[in-house]
Order: structure tokens, then C-alpha cells, then sequence
């Protein structure tokens, strides 16, 4: 986390709000009113302290997740072998069933 260590929601902030809510007794809604969130972000929260405990509180990167390796490779020979033949980015999406974007980065 880069934020400084009063903010309202770094790690301590969120293990008060998740302990006001299990062992509290106050609503998620309560608590989202309270913490100045939104009950789906407070119910986020809870589950991952049900879960996996005060490491699950940690920020989780927002990066996008990629293929599986062995995934991606049957990919790229699928779409190398289509592109061999001669067919254009759109009728190797459609073949393939990848976006024209993916194809394009692929080839």
C-alpha cells in the first residue's frame, strides 16, 4: 500500500471496519455508511477476512490476468497456422474464437 498510516482505509482501517461488522454487530450496510463506502465494498472486505485473515486485507494487484501458458501457445500455433493459410485477422477471430484485437498482438 502507498498511502500513509492514518488513512482511513489502509490495512488498519479495513480490519475496523471487518471487526465492527463480525464481531461488532453493525450491518454491512452500517458499516458502509459509517466508513463512507459502498455495502459491496464492505462485503468484499469481510469475505476476504473470512478467508484468508488479515492477509486478505492486503491490496491484490488490478493488472489483467493472462492465459495459461500451455492455453496461449495452442493459441498462437492455431492462429499462426489459420494466418499460413491465408486468412485475415476478423476470419481467424471467428475460427479461433479471439477477439481481432488478440489476433492482431498475436501476429
Amino acid at each position: 500500500m502507498d498511502t500513509h498510516k492514518n488513512a482511513p482505509l489502509t490495512l488498519k482501517g479495513r480490519e475496523a471496519m471487518v471487526r465492527s461488522v463480525i464481531g461488532g454487530g453493525l450491518t454491512k450496510a452500517a458499516a458502509a455508511l459509517q466508513f463512507n463506502l459502498i455495502a459491496k465494498t464492505v462485503a468484499k472486505w469481510v469475505k476476504r477476512f473470512r478467508e484468508e485473515g488479515v492477509d486478505g486485507l492486503h491490496d491484490r494487484s488490478s493488472s489483467p490476468h493472462s492465459l495459461p501458458s500451455q492455453a496461449l501457445l495452442a493459441t498462437c500455433a492455431a492462429v499462426e497456422a489459420l494466418r499460413r493459410q491465408r486468412y485475415v485477422g476478423k476470419e481467424i477471430a471467428v475460427e479461433v474464437g479471439i477477439s481481432p484485437a488478440t489476433v492482431s498482438r498475436i501476429l
